[in-house]
């Protein structure tokens, strides 16, 4: 009996998904939190290397990636965009490094999510509709050098 194709048998979604999992230097790789020279890189390196990461977890999870760092014209911001099947995601990375005293889910604040809800319409009203399911996901990412990213994604953080 003649096997289906592999896009058949597991799907596209899923076939990216295992291939992400499995060969992103982003999950995989450990974090290196200095340069070459031994300098500590610097906050705005560490949240964009957060940022990265989440956005190949997500694409692991069978996550399609529709925009990153997405400004809306009347000050919103979202950090990742994602469709999961049907379901938009609207998702705030924070990342932190594994001393740090402050969970990352505990600086989404209430102006933070003001900021993430203004873009958040902003990307429904350029689709037309907001007759489609959505939430509002927050990715932590923790970092220590040397050691692969730990992620820890909360679903409908609010």
């Amino acid at each position: 009996m003649a096997q289906k194709p592999i896009l058949k048998r597991y799907g596209l979604t899923a076939l990216v998904a295992t291939i992400v999992t499995r060969f992103s230097p982003s999950l995989n790789s450990p974090c290196r939190l200095k340069k070459a020279d031994g300098e500590p890189r610097d906050h705005i390196w560490l949240g964009n290397y957060g940022e990265q990461v989440a956005a190949a977890w997500l694409q692991s999870q069978g996550c399609k990636i529709l925009a990153k760092n997405y400004r809306s014209p009347r000050k919103g911001e979202v950090d990742i965009i994602a469709r999961n099947g049907k379901l938009l995601l609207f998702v705030e990375v924070k990342t932190r490094r594994a001393d740090s005293k402050i969970r990352g889910l505990d600086a989404v604040d209430q102006s933070k999510q003001k900021l993430i809800e203004k873009g958040a319409n902003s990307w429904l009203k350029r689709l037309g509709t907001r007759d489609l399911p959505w939430r509002f996901d927050v990715i932590e990412v923790n970092v220590k050098d040397g050691e692969k990213p730990k992620i820890n994604h909360v679903k409908d953080a609010f």
